[in-house]
């Protein structure tokens, strides 16, 4: 057995152990490429003489020679990224406009082929460097956006427009730089596949709480009759938009709302202008499911009361621990159905999870 199925291994008992003492299901195991699964990462640009080179540090040190990691390659990241790396680092060499002061790096790769470059530094970004950045974007076929201190210089465009497949069809993304997207691309797909497969026959009107940029939305939006999202975040509401348009989701309508505020407008706690504004009118729905992806937190007490007043929960979870805390409410008026595992984070601790749940007769 391989390093990679044991840590894979290791995540399935953990998850199992748990979760005792919940009537659960066998846990459904998604597993990860063992390598070229990140589709972002980010490097600091060291400078030793006239060299360069991209540096990481050991995680929890400050930064210091001592525990200072060279990363001439980065066997986590996409292909397409570690292609790029070096390129990257010849041509700015070359460039002492582009080479002062460059203190970071990001890269924001996609399976679609498009790649945006963030280029971090210790000073002013001036005309001269925009027009030397613009010669370096032309020679690498990327987008570049230029940032110090106050400043974003966006030289085209400041996203990407990924593609991704699940259950039969293929949807665009737009994904804008620092914009929260799921890294792991190829295990984004599964869960997507696995989310419309868990909503199969569920039929009705979906709520989704905290949809982003629309990552789950669009695919499930293929399940339900009407779908209406929720997302507190205007850049990302923004991106989900274009998503929706982009992708003829013609049923889905999205409503810039936090879970709390959506809580108090569907509980008639508290009327919003900003539903009136987009023409959403709650009466109009007949919800049959809540589909959640919340933050590490979980779902708040006042949100997961809303969440048990529905038929069918789908709940995406990048913690365990919430997810279980959060299960020991539901599962006393819900029964799980599915249970999945994510490996989005592979040789990390970090687990991505999913149950669906049914109301119980």
């Amino acid at each position: 057995m391989n390093a990679y199925q044991q840590q894979l291994n290791r995540k399935t008992d953990y998850l199992n152990d748990l979760f005792q003492g919940l009537a659960m299901p066998p846990v459904e195991v998604f597993a990860s490429p063992e390598q070229h699964y990140r589709m972002r990462a980010e490097f600091r640009v060291w400078h030793e003489g006239d060299e360069i080179f991209y540096a990481m540090f050991e995680p929890g040190q400050k930064a210091g020679g001592a525990s200072l990691i060279r990363c001439d390659q980065f066997p986590a990241a996409a292909l397409s990224v570690n292609e790029l790396m070096p390129e990257l680092i010849a041509a700015v060499s070359e460039s002492e406009v582009l080479k002062k002061r460059w203190y970071a790096v990001e890269f924001l790769g996609t399976l679609s082929g498009e790649m945006l470059v963030t280029m971090i530094y210790h000073k002013r970004l001036d005309e001269e460097w925009e027009a030397a950045a613009r010669l370096l974007q032309q020679r690498l076929g990327v987008w570049i956006i230029g940032r110090s201190r106050g400043q974003k210089l966006v030289l085209a465009q400041d996203f990407v427009t990924e593609t991704l497949n699940a259950a039969g069809k293929t949807f665009r993304y737009r994904q804008i730089e620092g914009s929260f997207t799921q890294p792991n691309a190829q295990v984004c797909e599964k869960m997507l596949a696995w989310a419309c497969a868990a909503a199969e026959g569920l039929g009705g009107d979906l709520l989704e709480l905290y949809c982003g940029n629309g990552n789950f939305t669009l695919p499930l939006a293929t399940r339900f009759q009407k779908v209406l999202a929720t997302e507190v975040s205007k850049t990302s509401v923004a991106a989900a938009m274009w998503n929706i348009e982009a992708n003829q989701s013609d049923n889905v309508k999205i409503a810039r709302l936090s879970a709390e505020e959506f809580t108090e407008a569907y509980t008639q706690n508290r009327p919003f202008r900003r539903l009136q504004e987009q023409g959403i009118e709650l009466s109009d729905y007949r919800f049959s499911t809540i589909f959640v992806d919340p933050p590490r937190a979980g779902v708040d007490d006042e949100t997961l009361k809303l969440v048990a007043q529905f038929e069918h929960v789908i709940y995406i979870s990048c913690n365990p621990q919430t997810l279980r805390a959060n299960l020991d409410t539901l599962c006393q008026t819900h029964t799980v159905e599915r249970f999945a595992l994510f490996d989005q984070f592979p040789f990390t601790h970090h687990i991505e999870s999913g149950v669906l749940l049914k109301r119980k007769k």
